[in-house]
């Protein structure tokens, strides 16, 4: 019976840690779209209630790598050697502490963080895209890592500007959660064709 039990979740762990990804990423792109139009409303002056979705958005990213982290770890797959939704817990989390600094200091503080945590997130989401490339879903990912590495250097050095604005912060949300509803689609293909 213990060999039965050992080799069945062997068995049915990909389709489940695809799954669970799936839903995962329609979570995300829900809530970046969202998050995006909340910003967008907001975004003319560094008020309370946008100082609060700044400080959001990278806590609720560290939230979603912990489910992550929890359904590669429940698939026994090669998903469960992954360091990179750990790494991206502990980045987001410093993110959502300094961005909560930074909000007092005003937009180009907020953007000089924001474009930080945006390059090194982006590095974490494409190396994770490219290991989990084999389970298909993932190209999107890949590319939202490296558009979100460039983004985030591009956030950093508008932050020296005159005309700094947040309104960037919320296309760049928003390209995000279309990036992660194509994996999600993707993932949904794959698994349909698997």
């Amino acid at each position: 019976m213990d060999t039965v039990v050992d080799h069945h979740p062997a068995h049915t762990a990909p389709a489940e840690f695809s799954a669970a990804l799936r839903k995962l990423y329609l979570l995300r792109f829900v809530f970046a779209a969202v998050w995006a139009a909340l910003l967008f409303a907001t975004a003319d002056t560094l008020g309370p209630l946008n100082g609060t979705l700044l400080v959001l958005y990278p806590l609720f990213d560290a939230g979603c790598a912990v489910v992550d982290l929890r359904s590669a770890r429940a698939s026994d797959g090669a998903a469960t050697r992954l360091s990179g939704p750990s790494v991206n817990i502990g980045l987001s989390v410093l993110a959502g502490a300094a961005l909560a600094v930074a909000v007092a200091s005003g937009v180009p503080a907020v953007l000089r963080v924001w474009g930080v945590w945006a390059v090194t997130a982006g590095i974490v989401q494409l190396a994770v895209g490219v290991v989990r490339r084999r389970m298909g879903g993932q190209w999107p990912m890949i590319v939202s890592g490296g558009i979100s590495t460039v983004a985030g250097a591009s956030f950093f050095l508008q932050a020296g500007k005159d005309d700094a604005t947040l309104t960037n912060l919320a296309g760049y949300a928003f390209l995000g959660g279309v990036f992660f509803l194509a994996s999600a689609l993707r993932l949904r293909s794959a698994e349909r064709n698997g």
